[in-house]
């Protein structure tokens, strides 16, 4: 679990989360969801540590992470899998090298236990035949497959994902979406989804955080979502389906 209480985060003097208090479960998707420019990306980066709130607490299970010491956070950070958005491969390196590197740089395991290891991940993603391409060799969705398998390779308890669809065509994003799941479920993860993608919110949004100006405006699942009576949240909801359509129309 991960949860964070009354976080405010500013710069040059314009507050840009205020007063976030959420929890997010283990075990199934949490997704945060918001216009551009909602605080929706610089809540995901306050969570895992790349931004620094003026007020508030972060929480992993009972653990403050916010109290804790540069070289303290390692501990947790060594749990924690992050899927970028662009995927944020090696250009240099294959696909299998990728998904190698948290194992080179985090643990002290044996060639030989990393190389299984790797191979399981790849096969998990069915990316087993690719581990010898380049990522210029590669679809954007085996991109972001190989970055899903990059993001476990260590078997996190946490799993950050910033619009893990961006870039990519329905059929696909439903691909990774399912995979998403299916990983957060098999290895009960606490699994975090930074995304626009209504298909996402309504196939795998069991929880979901909507972030508007800076505020938790609403929460719930995918369940309840389409009956909601709040009208920023539907607001969202519609413009972007339409975008959706329209985008899919042109294709």
């Amino acid at each position: 679990m991960i949860s964070c209480k009354n976080l405010y985060k500013s710069f040059d003097g314009r507050t840009i989360l205020h007063d976030i208090s959420v929890e997010f479960k283990t075990g199934c998707t949490n997704l945060i969801i918001g216009r551009s420019g909602s605080g929706k990306t610089v809540l995901l980066k306050c969570l895992v540590g790349l931004h620094e709130p003026e007020k508030g607490e972060i929480f992993f299970d009972d653990l403050s992470f916010t109290n804790l010491s540069f070289s303290e956070r390692k501990e947790i950070r060594k749990n924690i899998g992050m899927i970028f958005q662009g995927g944020a491969l090696l250009d240099s390196s294959t696909v299998f090298e990728n998904v190698k590197l948290p194992l080179d740089l985090f643990t002290n395991q044996s060639e030989k236990e990393k190389r299984e290891r790797v191979e399981f991940c790849l096969e998990r993603v069915k990316l087993s035949d690719a581990q010898k391409l380049y990522p210029s060799e590669l679809s954007g969705g085996m991109i972001k497959r190989a970055a899903i398998a990059r993001a476990i390779v260590l078997n996190p308890k946490y799993l950050f994902c910033d619009e893990p669809n961006s870039g990519l065509d329905p059929q696909t994003s439903i691909i990774i979406d399912e995979l998403i799941h299916n990983i957060t479920k098999e290895y009960n993860i606490t699994t975090i989804i930074n995304t626009h993608d209504m298909n996402s919110v309504m196939e795998i949004g069991e929880k979901i955080i909507f972030i508007h100006q800076g505020k938790k405006w609403w929460e719930g699942s995918n369940d309840i979502i389409l009956n909601s009576d709040n009208k920023e949240l539907n607001d969202f909801v519609f413009a972007s389906a339409m975008a959706k359509r329209a985008k899919s129309m042109l294709k």
